[in-house]
């Protein structure tokens, strides 16, 4: 196969051709490649396939930015990560189509193969890169080296020569294969930017899970977008009139605790007509109930977030949902309101809520812990408003295909109901942890305080924040990292550093929710544990917690850390044995507690050591 590109020699060509038909004679002289080898060998949770997997995708990546160099270091694999999480998708007949009847893409860069008003950006991408549409449709490698040149011709009819990462909108726009995606107002303007958002963030986060390796960057968000658009995209709750055009967001504050925009309270109940947290852009496919409603439908949208919401506002089978939730954070948008009947689950649809949820059922990573938690929330205000029994939510295994359950389960998937040919939201949604989200209630079941995957939570200040520390300076430093983690794809790291001007041995006080209790949530002392997953890359380390009950603050025993491993530690607020008073505490817990801080301690050294925390969690029972 021939590859045509005018920048590079023919030489070179030839080479790169020689190197994709024999990709087990590559040599990768990329030194992020070797780094990543080394942290595979650290990660003992690694498997062998991912990190294989994850080492053959970074290569063909690496070969489409040397043919295509004005392309911008990351675009590739932020793009492949939004529209698939890296999952190569082979359609298996091209008249096949998708859930809610929408186009199902094609390949790991998700490209649209020409239904309905999408482009046939396979066939283009093919022409470009010289080789056929079966092997772009086929081939993980063909598709990203594909995409690469369709990417390179829209960014050549921008008539950019070398873009930066903020510069790719246009691009990102073009690549949604939608010819009504013109951005004619501010709705459209929203769409498109939410995509290039998405991918955005992940390379501004970086990701290292689900055989998924992107290295972080430093965006520069001003650059990307404009400050409207960028409070547009960041806020919980948007206001979107379809009819006029516009976008306006509500008045904002920014919460102290999580750092994130919330609406103030006189604006709360006008951010969209139904549910006070989502963004709202009307979808034109809906109609008139006729029977109350009583149960809620689960899905998963087979796309991406942009794609989706393009879809509901204009397709050929006026499919709809009411509410359509993006993996990444949580985002919620509502397309049809409550009180209206949506198109998503045939005879069903008078009686149901219909959530749509991003992603593809057979992709575990699209169910993020902030999707659950957004989602899990938007089913408690269903079961509040509309005398749905939530204790009635499907609980017990997933399933790969179609099994109808009793009707007496009120939340379940589309799978679920009678009468469905659609099998989301398949076999990677845990039914058990949607149950406990919704169900849980904080106090019996057990609740993760942090784990770190979206934001640092509530442990958002520095080592030394609290009066209570001693010992170390202030170039201590507390931050999520990717690239040490126990579960998940992040961990809070915490490096400690001595203060030259003391001899005092350290002692840090590393507090939740700024140590204020009223923003932690109660635990009950009845059969409760408190712990956390911790590594520690030096010897002579100690861990400990603290807890708020009615009468000041108590603190745990100490638990003297291996170097170099992870360790689950962990106390029993039923044992008084572990327990001592602190601040204004009499070392006896109440019946309800809450988190304060975790505690590490050393004997004074120079040297610097760095800490890893992860899942700092309460359980119940034994």
């Amino acid at each position: 196969m021939n590859y045509h590109h005018s920048t590079i020699s023919s030489d070179q060509q030839d080479e790169l051709v020689f190197q994709v038909k024999n990709p087990t004679q590559r040599i990768i002289n990329n030194t992020r490649y070797m780094w990543l080898t080394a942290v595979f060998m650290f990660m003992a949770s690694a498997t062998i396939n991912a990190a294989s997997n994850e080492i053959e995708h970074l290569d063909y990546f690496a070969s489409a930015y040397q043919l295509y160099p004005e392309i911008p270091s990351g675009y590739l694999e932020a793009m492949a990560f939004v529209n698939t999480r890296w999952q190569h998708q082979v359609p298996t007949n091209k008249a096949l189509e998708g859930h809610q009847e929408r186009p199902q893409t094609v390949g790991i860069m998700g490209l649209h193969q020409g239904d309905f008003n999408y482009l046939d950006q396979v066939t283009t991408a093919a022409k470009l890169l010289g080789v056929s549409p079966a092997e772009v449709r086929n081939s993980t490698e063909v598709n990203i080296l594909a995409t690469a040149a369709l990417i390179a011709h829209y960014i050549k009819k921008t008539g950019s020569k070398q873009p930066e990462l903020e510069d790719m909108a246009a691009v990102t726009d073009m690549m949604l294969g939608s010819p009504k995606n013109t951005k004619t107002n501010q709705v459209g303007e929203f769409i498109a930017a939410s995509q290039f958002y998405d991918m955005l963030l992940v390379l501004d986060k970086g990701h290292d899970d689900h055989g998924v390796f992107i290295l972080d960057k430093n965006i520069q968000w001003t650059e990307a977008f404009s400050a409207d658009m960028l409070g547009i995209l960041k806020a919980p709750a948007v206001r979107l009139n379809q009819k006029q055009g516009t976008v306006t967001v509500p008045s904002l504050v920014v919460d102290p605790i999580d750092e994130t925009y919330q609406l103030t309270v006189t604006e709360n109940k006008a951010a969209s007509p139904d549910y006070p947290a989502a963004n709202w852009i009307a979808s034109p496919y809906h109609g008139t109930r006729s029977a109350s409603i009583s149960a809620v439908a689960v899905h998963t949208t087979q796309g991406s977030y942009a794609g989706t919401l393009n879809w509901f506002q204009n397709n050929p089978y006026s499919v709809s949902a009411h509410y359509v939730i993006r993996s990444s954070d949580g985002q919620v948008t509502q397309m049809v309101r409550e009180y209206r009947r949506a198109h998503h689950i045939g005879i069903h649809n008078s009686a149901t809520l219909g959530i749509e949820h991003e992603g593809f059922v057979n992709n575990a990573a699209w169910y993020t812990t902030a999707m659950y938690n957004a989602s899990a929330n938007l089913t408690k205000h269903f079961c509040q408003a509309y005398n749905i029994n939530c204790a009635s939510t499907y609980s017990g295994s997933a399933h790969s295909g179609v099994v109808v359950l009793s009707s007496a389960i009120k939340v379940k998937g589309h799978q679920h109901f009678s009468g469905q040919n659609h099998t989301d939201p398949g076999i990677n949604w845990d039914w058990s942890r949607y149950h406990q989200l919704i169900n849980g209630g904080g106090t019996a079941s057990n609740i993760m305080l942090d784990n770190f995957e979206q934001s640092e939570g509530r442990f958002n200040t520095t080592p030394t924040y609290s009066g209570s520390t001693t010992g170390i300076s202030s170039a201590s430093f507390a931050q999520r990292t990717s690239q040490v983690k126990r579960s998940g794809a992040y961990s809070e790291h915490i490096q400690l550093r001595d203060n030259p001007n003391t001899s005092s041995s350290w002692s840090v006080r590393f507090l939740s929710a700024s140590g204020s209790s009223s923003n932690n949530p109660k635990l009950q002392k009845a059969g409760g544990r408190i712990g956390f997953w911790v590594l520690a890359a030096g010897s002579g380390m100690q861990v400990a917690v603290s807890v708020d009950d009615n009468d000041g603050t108590e603190r745990s025993d100490k638990i003297a850390l291996n170097a170099n491993q992870w360790t689950y530690v962990e106390w029993n607020l039923d044992n008084a044995s572990q327990w001592n008073p602190w601040y204004n505490g009499n070392g006896v817990l109440s019946s309800q507690v809450s988190l304060d801080a975790i505690w590490f301690f050393r004997a004074q050294t120079s040297y610097v050591v760095n800490m890893y925390i992860d899942d700092v969690q309460y359980r119940a029972g034994n």
